[in-house]
Formats: structure tokens, C-alpha cells, sequence
């Protein structure tokens, strides 16, 4: 999973990209795309690995990319090209003030990207068009399937519509490798000033799309203390989990990710997938030896392994089930996948 973070100047992308993968650097961001691979944390890992005391514990990761700075006549494309292969986009928006800084204004920046993205995407939509009409004067058999979900992107696009707000038609499977730019998932990060851990009052924004608040700065500090002093700083700030976190797990949410676990004495392993999954894809997450020979799997609940407190108890429970390959796998899945190769 790949999130690509994008913002105005002086909105704090590189401090917060700093923050979360806690990729400190002392002359500051040098114009370079960057790139940071962290682990996702989950408590359910942790416990599973006290019980098993495995060899190896290997969390869930996620990546976050910020693009190199944009140089050259078009800055514009430089950086949605840059994105275009990102999963989902964190959409870092300045709400502070502070010296040399004018008032922050952060429904103006927002609309100001959105409508570079919405831009970007009409153009994309435009040029295939008139490829797609060229092509039929030339007597090319053509899709009437693509141009109409093209012609319905163009509609919402020319009235300034991002096409992740246009659900009933953007996942067409036409329209993947378009890979467009506002059909991506998006979280809205403001950027507050330290004293504030609110959202800005503007309800029309963030009833439209996934909002999140971060102390940029705060967590920037954050990021680079030892456990004893971040516990004394979380306490001073009123911080109750840092926004690593809460901004991980939001990502999730934005992909439709979930995780499931195998454990063992060797390893106790997160796998992501999406939800509604069938098993026998899942077991291919693994292996594609798995999915190809897959029989069955074993499944048991996270919770009532802790309900049980051993893998033996739980199956003397009954709450150990076996399921076939059309099993939707469900978020905390401890499995255990029969097959045969």
C-alpha cells in the first residue's frame, strides 16, 4: 500500500512525511522524492507474538511517498505524474499561522489542489476522446462501453466534481488503467497550529471527505524522542495516541484494507487484504501455491482466541471453523489454509 502526500508550499508535507515514517533529516527536504516503508501498528500482533513467542513477528506495512519538487514548464503534470501509481493520496493542508506566514485559509488551499487534480484528470479524459474518435473515422472498431463512462467522467470533472465522489461509475474495470487522479481515495490532513487539535469549522468539507487533524510540528518533535521522553511530551500536549497511528489506520480505512494473521512458532505474520476477500485469494496473498492447491481453511476470530486464551481451548469451544475458498476473510482472521500441491 502506497500513499502518496501532496499539499501547496509551506503547507508541512515534509514534516508530517518526517513524522510519520520518522526519516529525520537536518537540512531539510533537499527536492527529492522520498519514499518511507513503516510498520502498521497493531496491538493484535503484539499479543499474538507474547503467546507464540515466535522466531520472527512481522507487522502489516504501509509506504509513504512525497514527490520531488517540480521543476521545468510543467510543474503541474510533474507532480500528478509522480502520484499516479499511489494507492490513495494524504492531502496536507496548512491551518497555522506564525511569522512570515499570512492567515491560513485551508477551504481555499483545498480547492485550489483539488480543482490542479480535477484539471489533470479533464485533460486525460479529453486527449483519449479525441484519440477515440480518430480512430473510429479510420474505421477502428471502438468500445461504446468506454466512451460512455469517459463522457460521464468528463461531465462531473467540467463541473468540478473529483471523481472519487462518483462511486456508482469510476471502478469500472475500463477505467483502471486510467489511473486517475481524483478518483483516488483521499484523506484531508490539516496541519494545525500546537495548541489546536480540532477541525476547522468548515462542515461542507468534511461531511464530502475523510478529514483528519494533525500538530505537524508537535509530532515532528515527537518522531525524534526516546520512549521516555515521548510518553512526558504526549502527557504534556494532551496527545492520546500519535498521528503515525491514527493516520495509518485511517489509511487503511480509506483503502478498504483489513488484516488477517497466521501464527506459529516459526512466525506470527499480518497479511493485508481487502475486505470481502474469498479465502482462496487470501491464501494467495501467501503463496500462489496455496490458492492453486487450496482445500480449506481454519479459521478462528481473533477475539475468540482471546476469549478461549489457547488455540486448543478454542477448538474445544467450537469456535475453530473450517471454510471453503468463498469465505469472505474477515478483519483479526487467524488461518491456517489446507492445500495440496
Amino acid at each position: 500500500m502506497k500513499l502518496g502526500i501532496i499539499g501547496l508550499p509551506q503547507s508541512g508535507k515534509t514534516t508530517i512525511f518526517e513524522a510519520l515514517t520518522q526519516t529525520i533529516t537536518d537540512g531539510g527536504h533537499t527536492g527529492e522524492a522520498r519514499i518511507g516503508t513503516i510498520r502498521v501498528p497493531d496491538q493484535r500482533v503484539d499479543i499474538l507474538s507474547e503467546m507464540y513467542k515466535p522466531k520472527k513477528t512481522i507487522y502489516a506495512q504501509v509506504q509513504y511517498f512525497i514527490p520531488a519538487k517540480p521543476v521545468g514548464k510543467d510543474k503541474d503534470s510533474n507532480i500528478w505524474t509522480q502520484v499516479r501509481d499511489c494507492d490513495a493520496l494524504i492531502h496536507v493542508i496548512r491551518n497555522f499561522g506564525g511569522y512570515g506566514f499570512e492567515a491560513p485559509n485551508p477551504l481555499d488551499d483545498f480547492i485550489k489542489l483539488d480543482q490542479e487534480m480535477i484539471f489533470s484528470d479533464l485533460v486525460v479524459v479529453e486527449k483519449r476522446l479525441e484519440r477515440i474518435e480518430l480512430e473510429q473515422k479510420r474505421g477502428k472498431k471502438i468500445d461504446q462501453e468506454e466512451i460512455s463512462l469517459l463522457n460521464e467522467c468528463a461531465k462531473n470533472l467540467e463541473q468540478e466534481i473529483p471523481l472519487r465522489r462518483c462511486a456508482d461509475f469510476v471502478g469500472a474495470p475500463l477505467l483502471r488503467g486510467y489511473a486517475f487522479i481524483s478518483a483516488k481515495p483521499m484523506l484531508v490532513l490539516f496541519n494545525n497550529e500546537d495548541e489546536d487539535d480540532n477541525l476547522p469549522n468548515l462542515k461542507e468539507l468534511i461531511t464530502k471527505e475523510n478529514c483528519n487533524v494533525i500538530r505537524g510540528k508537535l509530532e515532528h518533535e515527537l518522531a525524534q524522542m526516546s520512549d521516555e521522553e515521548a510518553e512526558d511530551f504526549l502527557t504534556e500536549f494532551n496527545i492520546t495516541a500519535s498521528a503515525m497511528d491514527r493516520v495509518i489506520h485511517q489509511s487503511y480505512e480509506l483503502l478498504n484494507l483489513i488484516s488477517f494473521f497466521t501464527v506459529g512458532e516459526d512466525e506470527v505474520k499480518a497479511w493485508t487484504i481487502r475486505k470481502k476477500t474469498p479465502a482462496d485469494e487470501a491464501a494467495g496473498v501467501i503463496h500462489s501455491d496455496i490458492q492453486k492447491g487450496f482445500i480449506r481453511a481454519e479459521v478462528l476470530a481473533y477475539n475468540d482466541l482471546m476469549d478461549a486464551g489457547t488455540y486448543q481451548a478454542a477448538k474445544k469451544k467450537g469456535t475453530v471453523r473450517l471454510e471453503g475458498k468463498t469465505y469472505e476473510v474477515q478483519d483479526g482472521d487467524i488461518i491456517n489454509f489446507r492445500f495440496n500441491v
